[in-house]
């Protein structure tokens, strides 16, 4: 049994003082009877690890100020750092984010899939402050994955959901990954199989002067600015205005290093295209199978313990996600 103490704050919209058992948790099937509980233990205040074709996010009733703490207590996650609220269509994303003629191209260019928005927060949403950190925006996304989608309507609600995983460290793409980091810190997780995407959500501020990219993601670049029309300013990093933004994140607890042709004595390789390895991304030098493989490839080699080196990634499309997940994970801790 697992014990997190939540802490007392006046606004309601926060956590209040109470300690949650979390038992042994539940492994869930994808079938009607495993989204059935999966909402369930949602509308309890529960929280559940759910499979998106992003990554595995660890879920709970964003409206809920103590189940949202439930999620940064399990992850260890510093509370500056914002979750990405999903819901099950666009209609639902406009009672929380101030709507815009930008959001309405991408949402119906990219929604559902690997897209999130960050919107001024409307003045009635009724949201966890806990969800936004504290700001005046907040990031939305709506989740193409069948399953996702299965629990967000059997749940009728907005989901805060940031990747399954320890703060700052890998993320999940399996059950399994999901359980070997959060196991008995939460109470349950739905099995879907491995994500087909592999990288985290693309996110795209709106509350800018500017379209800005926040974090590269499983939506290339080159396609929000061609649906846009116009090219993305970048985000300078200084402040933490939305998910992934951290310096030293999705980490393995080995040292990486970044753009070799071989592996260094007593280190573990990371390969890609010609270039082999230990484990190659992708043989043929195809990205999209580079990013589905990414996540479940560094934990393989973590558990290898041994520094990883990781052959050059191409920084185009997708690769430039790829790149930004690996020079976050190679970052000074």
């Amino acid at each position: 049994m697992k014990m997190i103490r939540l802490t007392r704050h006046r606004n309601p919209k926060h956590s209040v003082t109470k300690a949650l058992t979390i038992p042994m948790t539940e492994n869930l099937r994808s079938d009607s009877g495993g989204i059935a509980r999966a909402a369930a233990l949602l509308k309890a205040g529960g929280l559940v690890a759910l499979p998106t074709e992003t990554v595995y996010g660890l879920g709970a009733d964003a409206r809920n100020g103590t189940a949202v703490a439930g999620i940064y207590a399990a992850k260890g996650r510093p509370s500056f750092n914002p979750l990405i609220v999903h819901v099950e269509n666009g209609e639902h994303a406009r009672r929380y984010g101030l709507w815009s003629d930008q959001a309405e191209v991408l949402a119906a260019a990219f929604w559902p899939g690997p897209l999130t928005l960050v919107l001024p927060l409307r003045p009635d949403h009724d949201l966890s402050s806990l969800v936004t950190a504290g700001l005046n925006s907040v990031a939305l996304r709506v989740p193409a994955h069948r399953t996702a989608q299965a629990v967000l309507q059997a749940f009728g609600g907005p989901i805060a959901a940031p990747s399954a995983n320890p703060s700052g460290r890998i993320s999940a793409t399996t059950a399994g990954h999901v359980l070997a980091g959060l196991a008995d810190r939460i109470d349950a997780v739905l099995d879907d199989g491995p994500c087909t995407v592999g990288l985290e959500s693309t996110i795209i501020g709106l509350n800018h002067a500017r379209p800005t990219l926040l974090r590269a993601g499983g939506l290339p670049i080159e396609a929000i600015e061609a649906a846009l029309g116009e090219a993305l300013a970048i985000a300078d990093g200084a402040k933490i205005i939305a998910p992934g933004q951290m310096d030293s994140h999705y980490a393995p607890a080995a040292q990486v290093r970044l753009n070799a042709k071989n592996a260094r004595a007593g280190e573990v390789f990371l390969g890609f295209g010609s270039i082999p390895g230990d484990l190659n991304l992708s043989p043929s030098g195809d990205l999209t199978e580079a990013a589905a493989s990414l996540f479940d490839h560094l934990h393989a080699l973590d558990a290898m313990a041994k520094p990883i080196a990781v052959a050059p990634i191409p920084d185009h499309g997708l690769g430039r996600a790829i790149n930004d997940r690996l020079r976050r994970a190679a970052a000074p801790r």
